[in-house]
């Protein structure tokens, strides 16, 4: 049995899911940012900036 198939529809599906949830916590990490330099970062922003970064790992690999 050839699992081909299978396993493509489920990385396309994986890619979609990633990508969208790529756009909304890249819109959120930019509504959440302070105004100008010299900034801190908040916790929220720092919990959003690695949430952004994990999805850019679960996508990239789906182009190899």
């Amino acid at each position: 049995m050839c699992y081909t198939g299978i396993m493509q529809k489920i990385a396309t599906r994986i890619f979609i899911c990633a990508s969208i949830t790529f756009g909304i916590i890249g819109a959120a990490l930019t509504l959440t940012s302070p105004f100008g330099p010299d900034q801190t970062d908040t916790p929220l922003q720092i919990v959003l900036a690695r949430l952004l970064f994990a999805t850019v790992f679960i996508i990239l690999p789906s182009f190899a």
